[in-house]
């Protein structure tokens, strides 16, 4: 059974999942960029069992990939950026493959400064991608196949697909209370997947702050320096951009044109108010 690492992009997923990998796949809780592969992505090509042609083809896959690659006797984290949103009437996944998930949000304001750092866009065409119903993360490859489509929609719309998925249990994680309580929401996300496992073991104390201590986020970003990492991406002129770029010193107040604050907070005012981000 599956249990998701779901977020919209730039939200804070790579820091969850490397908290995970490294309580949940290393002897000590002692950090390590090879770790995040225990935690795959969904979709990709990789679990994908024939190929699609159209957008809507890779959504008629989700779910028998899911059938077809993740055994319902296992558990499996997966990462994934889709929406619960139905794609042209497919589902991205139901109780039958889905034990439970894990959605990390992040405040719109700072996602977009990140997103134009991470995709190389400006502030303009970030906000275009975020208010659009029909925005993805998709690309065609040699052999014609959309198997990695990745159906985002606009912002707030991905927001409440699962917030108020009724299908399976969801845990709601806000990328600021991971940086003001650290502890009680990392201890939280524990607790959270070991009852959906049914198996309620109690936190390994030492592996857990170790854990945490080794992936903060200038430890991450020191090691993308020494080491690389596989998820950061290059500029339209051949330049690799960080991934880890400013972490939790992205604060929206300081970056944002008032211009873009201010088209964020009236066309995301039901999110901002339901998180308390006003």
């Amino acid at each position: 059974m599956i249990i998701w690492i779901a977020s919209y992009p730039k939200s804070g997923n790579t820091y969850v999942r490397s908290f995970l990998s490294s309580y949940y796949y290393s002897k000590k809780g002692n950090f390590d960029f090879e770790l995040l592969l225990n935690i795959k992505q969904f979709p990709a090509l990789k679990y994908s069992s024939k190929k699609a042609y159209t957008y809507v083809d890779a959504a008629k896959n989700w779910i028998p990939n899911q059938q077809s690659f993740f055994k319902k006797d296992q558990y499996y984290f997966l990462k994934t950026h889709n929406s619960l949103e139905e794609y042209f009437g497919n589902k991205f996944t139901t109780s039958s493959e889905t034990i439970g998930g894990i959605y990390i949000v992040r405040d719109p304001r700072n996602v977009i400064t990140s997103m134009c750092n991470h995709y190389a866009l400006d502030l303009n065409k970030a906000y275009t991608k975020m208010i659009d119903v029909n925005s993805s993360l998709s690309f065609k490859l040699a052999d014609e196949d959309y198997s990695n489509f990745t159906f985002l929609g606009k912002w707030s719309n991905h927001y409440w697909s699962w917030k108020n998925n009724m299908n399976f249990k969801t845990l709601i994680i806000k990328y600021e209370d991971l940086r003001d309580n650290t502890f009680e929401e990392f201890r939280k996300i524990i607790n959270f997947i070991e009852d959906l496992k049914g198996t309620n073991n109690e936190i390994n104390e030492e592996k857990f702050e170790n854990s945490i201590n080794s992936t903060s986020f200038s430890k991450l970003k020191n090691k993308e320096k020494i080491n690389g990492f596989g998820e950061s991406t290059v500029s339209k002129d051949g330049k690799p951009i960080n991934f880890f770029n400013l972490g939790f010193k992205n604060q929206w107040e300081n970056l944002l044109p008032k211009e873009i604050s201010d088209k964020i907070k009236n066309e995301f005012i039901n999110e901002l108010k339901d998180l308390k981000y006003e």
